[in-house]
């Protein structure tokens, strides 16, 4: 293969090379196509994209209407089991007029698709979703202008089905014949007006999802499914804490067992190639009983953890100021403070990581569940001294992630095994252990929230206090993102950054208070944190709606009347009216066991907006509690597949349940003590409660981001509703029963 540094990649040479065709198009789904009669190895990508992304501004740079007469549209965004793809294509075969079942779609592969940057933030739709709109419908204009300079007509006198072209007098014509085999050659210049939402075919309808049906059935989809010729299997011995150093190890025994190609050791960084899985794990679980490890203890310990956050995190960052505000709260009528704190907490991705690398002629390329294709190759580029340009990351799904799990990591060590065996796709899955050990989790944070009230219950000041660990180390660039990079003989010198923004998200009240303050602390703590879904917003919305519904309860208010009342948002209102609606709230059956608890939000204060209701019921003989139902109301714009908005609302809201009930990370000196199932435990099918979304569409507003919009209300909700069947306020998550005051219940 000729390095990609010689080829002349010219937009002109390329197409007079490749005779005008799109050709290039399927090389993400061929990894998962399969036919009667094939064996069980998927076919390779071909390493050199034949279409190379060349500039974002270009109309095909986001879609293509290929030879075959098939649209493909590309998208720098991973799909992570959101549902991107079906609503992506949604969007662009609404503006094209071609019906959906004639679409195709690339992801993340910096061979072909832009540069998104990570998938993350609930921002897809709102971003990628926008740029395909506006090539779409520029596309459409494009081709319209070439049938009607063909006819002699005008474009808007012309009219479009499923691609065919027709004008008022009878011709016919398609896009794919008006392109002659060529692409588009035109950019997205803002002339072309997208559709008007009243006329919409496929926007705003349930269509079905490939990949949801691919699942079902059991075939390929993940990355751990990718099969690829000759591929070897990898595992990482990694320290059993994150400062331990590896002293000695006896390789020979390693060595001598059964399939085993290679055992590499470089520092700290052990890791084992064998021609079968089952022996790779064999040969990882005798390797890990020989290592000698020179332990570091991990200092702070759990016990510790909220006297370290409120002693050690300095001066305060003044994210918003109001002079006088503490006493404007202790003059109050009625003035309450309470502090609320949220452990670290899992990923816990149903599947460990998985990676594919091979290295050929300097040229590395690699398959992730990755969010962000880009960033990681740039940080590969880094750990090898590499020329972007010789590395390509193709995007496949990985089983479960919502910010950073294990992905990137496994990746990068991917990479590094494969660099010892060039030639050779290697295989890299971490086992169970490795996942929770060693994924970045989602940050301890600990809040102090103060208010002040008049005496008809009006909120007139509130003060937040926020401490929180960095809510991002993605890859950036610098290869010691990636854990291992850390452990090399000569290793990367990680830097933690990425405070501020996350750590307050959703921190400052959206409620009308005329006095409002958030400090933030940043924290530095002991254990590996990055993006978990919600990222601060979670933390910072069980914190401000628990305390909320505190106050009133002090003001003796109506939990949804009180919100309303304080909201000046139409929309913000309209989704609590809703959800009072159809919970039937005021007449709403209360007895002896059973507790309601409400809660609000808009994500990010910016984006959907999200109103729930959780009903618990108590066993006072067992003391212990159960989430019976939740229920919401969510209002994301111009809904473009209902289905999966509802899906989407769905799994938030059984994750942020199953956080708020059960999920910390528990450690000691020693390192991780959540190694599997049992020690972490995560909501199990029989314990998952009644749950209904209902939507509020809005087709002439902008689509918004929904993922994470019910995470940070849903652990609010439970923890009202504890409260209302118990009297016993938990201010500290997990919401274990054996916190509730089970002696004033």
């Amino acid at each position: 293969m000729k390095d990609p540094q010689q080829l002349d990649t010219s937009r002109r040479s390329f197409l007079k090379s490749t005779g005008n065709l799109m050709i290039g198009f399927n090389l993400i789904p061929l990894a998962f196509c399969q036919t009667k009669g094939a064996t069980n190895e998927n076919p390779p990508y071909q390493v050199t994209p034949l279409r190379p992304h060349i500039d974002n501004k270009l109309i095909d740079s986001w879609i293509r209407l290929d030879a075959e007469g098939y649209l493909t549209i590309l998208s720098g965004k991973q799909e992570l089991g959101q549902g991107i793809k079906i609503a992506l294509i949604q969007i662009a075969a609404e503006e094209l007029d071609i019906s959906p079942d004639r679409c195709r779609i690339i992801n993340a592969d910096t061979g072909q698709t832009a540069n998104e940057g990570f998938t993350a933030g609930s921002n897809s739709v709102e971003g990628s979703g926008k740029a395909i709109r506006n090539a779409a419908a520029e596309a459409r204009l494009y081709l319209l202008k070439l049938a009607a300079q063909k006819w002699k007509t005008k474009p808007e006198s012309l009219s479009v089905e499923n691609g065919i072209v027709k004008s008022p007098s009878g011709d016919e014509t398609t896009y794919w014949k008006l392109l002659e085999g060529k692409y588009i050659e035109g950019t997205v210049t803002g002339e072309a007006i997208p559709k008007n939402p009243k006329t919409y075919k496929y926007v705003g309808h349930s269509l079905k999802r490939e990949d949801i049906h691919k699942m079902v059935m059991g075939e390929s989809h993940f990355v751990h499914d990718l099969r690829m010729p000759g591929m070897l299997h990898a595992r990482v011995v990694h320290p059993p804490s994150y400062q331990d150093r590896l002293v000695s190890v006896d390789l020979a025994e390693v060595n001598a067992m059964p399939g085993i190609v290679k055992v590499i050791r470089n520092g700290s960084f052990l890791a084992i190639v064998a021609e079968r899985e089952y022996q790779a794990i064999k040969a990882w679980t005798k390797l890990k009983s020989l290592g000698v490890w020179e332990k570091s203890p991990i200092d702070i310990l759990p016990s510790q953890l909220i006297g370290s956050i409120k002693s050690s995190s300095g001066k305060p960052e003044e994210v918003k100021a109001s002079p006088g505000i503490e006493e404007v709260i202790s003059k109050a009528a009625i003035n309450h403070q309470a502090e609320y704190f949220r452990p670290y907490q899992m990923h816990a991705s149903m599947g460990p990581s998985c990676a594919l690398a091979i290295w050929e002629e300097n040229l590395l390329t690699v398959w992730t569940a990755t969010q962000g294709v880009y960033p990681v190759r740039a940080t590969l580029a880094d750990l090898f001294s590499l020329d972007e340009e010789k590395i390509r990351c193709i995007g496949v799904p990985g089983s479960g992630c919502y910010g950073q799990n294990g992905a990137d990591d496994v990746s990068g060590e991917a990479a590094l095994i494969a660099k010892e065996l060039p030639g050779r796709h290697i295989r890299l899955q971490w086992m169970r252990e490795d996942e929770n050990k060693w994924e970045p989790y989602g940050t301890t944070m600990a809040f102090q929230l103060s208010a002040g009230m008049d005496s008809e219950g009006t909120i007139t000041a509130w003060d937040t206090n926020v401490w929180s660990d960095s809510h991002s180390t993605r890859p950036n660039g610098r290869a010691a993102s990636f854990v291992s990079a850390r452990h090399l003989e000569n290793p990367f010198e990680f830097t933690k950054g990425g405070f501020s923004a996350g750590s307050y998200r959703n921190g400052i009240p959206e409620y009308s208070i005329p006095a409002k303050q958030l400090h933030l602390y940043n924290y530095s703590g002991p254990l590996r944190v990055s993006s978990l879904r919600g990222l601060g917003a979670y933390g910072n919305t069980f914190a401000m709606e628990s305390f909320l519904d505190e106050l009133i309860h002090k003001a003796g208010k109506d939990p949804i009347d009180f919100r309303i009342k304080n909201l000046e948002d139409p929309r913000a209102k309209a989704v609590l009216e809703k959800l009072g609606e159809k919970t039937e709230w005021k007449s709403r059956q209360k007895t002896a066991n059973n507790g309601f608890g409400i809660a609000y939000s808009r994500y990010k204060n910016s984006t959907s907006y999200f109103a729930v209701l959780a009903e618990v019921e108590i066993n006072k003989a067992a003391k212990s509690y159960r989430l019976k139902k939740l229920t919401g109301v969510i209002d994301s714009g111009l809904v473009i597949n209902p289905d999966g908005l509802i899906n989407q609302t769905e799994g938030g809201m059984i994750q942020a349940a199953s956080w708020s009930m059960l999920e910390e990370v528990n450690y000691d000196q020693n390192g991780i003590t959540s190694i599997d199932w049992f020690t972490y435990p995560i909501l199990r099918i029989m314990e998952v409660p009644e749950v209904e979304v209902y939507i509020i569409d809005r087709p002439d507003t902008p689509p918004m981001g929904a993922g994470e919009a019910a995470m940070g209300p849903v652990s609010a909700a439970i923890s009202n509703a504890i409260f209302d069947a118990t009297g016993s306020r938990i201010r500290d998550l997990p919401l274990k029963a054996e916190k509730i005051n089970w002696e004033i219940v």
